[in-house]
């Protein structure tokens, strides 16, 4: 099975206001289509982690690697362009542009990266929208659609460049139980159906005990 992500004794330190040790030697890798959850008490140093590996945060010790590719070293512009190519991001809030239609949110990573043609994206981002079952939502505001419709319309926004893997942070955080399902029914044929891997950081148990696996952290270590 091809590895897509891989974390190699990855430490990082806080360095003020005194010097903290957050993350001790951390290796664990994902395999392509696999489901992966991060769990732990707050302060653990999940996020923390989560930042590290979508290439967010590149002050730390070790090495990681994405698609057989070494991110460690590389500058700002190029983990921007891996970051826009090969990683989609999920996080508790939507982050969508109120002011935008949810078509036009989706559409932008992908206008971003400039790949494709205007007509392309668009046909793609009606694809993505129709997939998670709001495609008759996408001309409307992105501040007019219910909490759930735009925490899908954000993971379809995440799928829009076909991404290697997409990170989560609390993705179900902000939802109640009828749509975090859904969400993670949603991300459950992602992974088995177009083979994308997911790692995401969550409190929630019922979430965590139905993904393929669970890493679970304390105090800066992985501890199962």
């Amino acid at each position: 099975m091809s590895t897509i992500i891989e974390a190699n004794n990855i430490n990082k330190y806080f360095r003020k206001p005194m010097l903290f040790h957050v993350l001790k030697d951390i290796s664990f890798n994902i395999n392509k289509g696999e489901f992966v959850s991060i769990m732990g008490k707050s302060g653990c140093g999940k996020s923390t982690l989560l930042y590290i590996l979508s290439t967010m945060d590149t002050d730390y010790e070790g090495e990681l690697i994405l698609g057989g590719q070494k991110l460690t070293g590389k500058s700002g512009n190029e983990l921007s362009k891996v970051r826009n190519e090969k990683i989609g991001f999920v996080f508790q809030f939507h982050y969508l542009l109120p002011e935008f239609s949810v078509l036009q949110n989706v559409m932008l990573p992908a206008r971003k990266l400039g790949r494709k043609s205007y007509n392309e994206i668009e046909k793609d981002a009606m694809k993505s929208l129709s997939l998670l079952g709001i495609g008759d939502q996408a001309k409307k505001k992105a501040s007019m659609i219910s909490g759930g419709e735009k925490q899908r319309a954000a993971i379809a926004r995440a799928l829009i460049n076909d991404p290697k893997i997409i990170m989560g942070d609390e993705p179900t955080g902000n939802l109640d139980s009828k749509n975090s399902d859904n969400v993670f029914n949603i991300f459950r044929q992602l992974s088995s159906e177009l083979g994308i891997s997911l790692l995401m950081v969550t409190h929630d148990q019922d979430f965590a005990k139905n993904t393929d696996r669970i890493i679970e952290m304390e105090d800066g270590h992985i501890i199962g």
